[in-house]
């Protein structure tokens, strides 16, 4: 007890919280503990009236109660929301100090009396000085320092003074006052220590609080927004969508869906690296934020994917006219540190009508983004009724391509590769057509990029490699076919597998060659080189279809395990005409050369092309000059068949047939 008592005039303040909260107690309770001392005295001062002095029952009595109505006032014109952690500690540290003093007035002044007046009189003076500690100490219990003081500063005078009286019930009563005392002191110490244990407990109960609330913050972002450029996300927007839409229709209003898709960003993070990408996903996003229309909700759908919802249009002027301004602003340089990057963007709009869901009137303008994508770049396109017709086919296109029995409904036809030193065809490229039993024959132009679309490309490579396969074994010795592989097959170990699976088994490996486009590897440059490897395992080769169309095309040259370079028909138009091609051919046949590839020319449709390329040094020529695609029979046919009066006037002229 008595090293507990030492330790509590060297206590600290505690924590904040702590401070706070015994100041708040205090503030209660003070008021209280200076109006029961009120009361009491002008209750002792009454019943001394008329026998002590006036000094004592009547001026000295005045005075304290005038002090202890004063800091009752000064304590009531404190505002609690002013007070700081500083102003708390403070007021505490004032009280420890000035209620001592104060106590040992009070204790003074009523011992002073105890000379006058009767018996009666007397013990209401040893009763006045004990519940008036016992009151204070009570009022006090949150400020351990004044309280143990306080209590001191009467019980040492009044021990004293009443066994020094000689009269045994007063000495009676000084025992009891010490043991009343200490008793309490006891108990102030349990019950501060609850106290502290309390405030600590609800600064616990806080903290855990802010921390769910952190969490709940953060799994609303994480669920609402996108962490990278902290703006909506695609949940957003759906939710978003389908409360304007329902809104909308309620009211008898349009709104309109624009899907924003960045045009060459695979090209930002080939060539900058993908940190440099999300720098500029995340300014295009700022951008959009500050440009787009007031009355309109902006999110990100996924990778270079944004999206608007605009709840007020006027009519297709106005999609219009928003297109153009985001557009152009999107267009604008965007500076960072390693260079000047330039985006451009295509954007798809869509109205509602008073029958749309927001599924559909998304896929409006999904299909209008697509549209401005292949048919104006970096411009945008507002959804019509007639393409409203054209998506309808292309979805009951793409139901019929979900549920079609591919083996039956996938055919091939082979397109002829002409060697010219060699005078004779040397391969064929094995090309998919579909004859739908509902739509008849439908264009590769339309269901192979809806087939990639849907994710239905590699079934129709397994068809066509299945095909390609059995064609090879009574394909003569020299001639190859090649085969398509699409990005999806490149990009999947499991399309890999199964096209390793097919050449499982097999007595003697068919000549299969493999073409891939740029845009098959350059999503990932270390899966495409795997997948191409575990494909030269099989004895096939390799070929770079569209050589020139892409972002990066001497890199792959460089990295990939390529045989043979195809050179994009666009180059072959324009040969007989324009210098500037002739001069990219020229490049191009003899960097195949130098890095001993084989070259093939696609597009030849005319003699002067052939004489072109020819005189250039191209050597392989595939075109509509030396056959349309045909079906695989015709094909052995004409092999069979060959004679060199069926080969162009320019091949002959080049004496290949001799």
């Amino acid at each position: 007890m008595f090293r507990r008592l030492g330790r509590i005039f060297f206590d600290t303040h505690g924590t904040a919280e702590l401070s706070l909260a015994r100041w708040h107690v205090l503030r209660r309770q003070v008021p209280v503990m200076y109006a029961l001392l009120v009361s009491n005295t002008v209750i002792l001062a009454i019943t001394h009236y008329g026998v002590a002095p006036d000094l004592l029952s009547v001026f000295i009595p005045a005075a304290l109660t005038l002090l202890c109505l004063g800091r009752i006032h000064l304590w009531w014109r404190i505002d609690p929301e002013e007070v700081n952690v500083l102003r708390a500690r403070r007021d505490i540290r004032n009280m420890v100090l000035i209620g001592p003093p104060i106590a040992l007035v009070f204790a003074f002044w009523s011992l002073s009396l105890y000379p006058y007046g009767d018996p009666t009189q007397q013990a209401h003076v040893a009763f006045y000085m004990g519940i008036v500690t016992i009151t204070c100490m009570l009022c006090l219990l949150s400020v351990r320092k004044a309280a143990v003081a306080i209590g001191a500063c009467v019980m040492v005078p009044f021990t004293v003074y009443f066994f020094m009286s000689g009269h045994p019930t007063f000495i009676a009563m000084a025992g009891s006052m010490i043991i009343v005392v200490v008793a309490l002191t006891y108990v102030l110490f349990g019950n501060y220590a609850d106290f502290a244990a309390l405030v600590a407990s609800r600064r616990e109960i806080s903290d855990k609080q802010k921390q769910t609330q952190l969490l709940l913050e953060e799994n609303h972002k994480l669920a609402w927004l996108d962490s990278l450029t902290g703006i909506p996300n695609r949940r957003s927007f759906q939710r978003e969508l389908a409360k304007e839409l329902e809104l909308a229709h309620s009211e008898g209003r349009s709104i309109a869906v624009a899907r924003i898709n960045l045009d060459r960003f695979k090209a930002v993070n080939e060539i900058f690296g993908q940190i440099t990408g999300d720098r500029v996903l995340y300014e295009v996003a700022q951008r959009l934020s500050i440009s787009r229309p007031f009355a309109s909700f902006l999110a990100r759908l996924d990778s270079d994917n944004f999206a608007l919802v605009l709840t007020h249009i006027q009519g297709p002027r106005d999609l219009d006219r928003i297109g153009r301004s985001l557009c152009q602003i999107i267009a604008e340089p965007i500076d960072l540190q390693l260079g000047r990057v330039h985006v451009t963007a295509s954007i798809g709009f869509a109205a509602s009508s008073a029958e749309d869901t927001p599924e559909v009137l998304y896929d409006h303008a999904d299909y209008a983004g697509w549209l401005a994508k292949r048919d104006r770049r970096g411009d945008s396109m507002v959804f019509s009724s007639v393409d409203a017709r054209d998506l309808r086919h292309i979805r009951r296109m793409e139901q019929l391509l979900l549920t079609a029995d591919l083996d039956k409904e996938i055919y091939v036809v082979l397109q002829p590769q002409f060697d010219m030193i060699a005078g004779r065809t040397t391969g064929f490229e094995v090309l998919a057509r579909w004859r739908s039993p509902v739509l008849g024959e439908v264009s590769p132009g339309d269901f192979i990029p809806m087939a990639e679309r849907i994710g239905q490309v590699g079934r129709i490579t397994q068809v066509v490699l299945r095909q390609a396969i059995a064609l090879g074994v009574n394909l003569p010795r020299g001639v190859r076919l090649s085969v398509n592989l699409s990005a999806h097959d490149i990009g999947s170990p499991a399309a890999i597998a199964a096209i390793k699976a097919q050449f499982d088994g097999l007595d003697h490996a068919p000549a299969i060659d493999f073409e891939i486009t740029e845009t098959a590897i350059m999503r990932d440059l270390d899966q495409a080189r795997e997948a191409l490897s575990d494909l030269l395992a099989l004895g096939s080769r390799i070929a770079l279809d569209d050589f020139g169309t892409g972002h990066s095309s001497l890199t792959h040259v460089q990295r990939l395990p390529l045989h043979r370079i195809k050179i994009d028909r666009s180059f072959v138009a324009d040969v007989t005409s324009d210098q500037t091609s002739r001069a990219i051919v020229k490049t191009m046949v003899d960097l195949c050369r130098n890095l001993g590839m084989s070259c093939v020319f696609e597009g030849i449709e005319t003699d002067a092309q052939l004489e072109a390329l020819v005189g250039l040094g191209g050597t392989v020529m595939q075109g509509y000059l030396f056959g349309r695609p045909m079906a695989p029979d015709l094909a052995l046919a004409s092999l069979a068949n060959s004679t060199p009066e069926a080969l162009p006037a320019a091949a002959r002229r080049f004496g290949v047939a001799s």
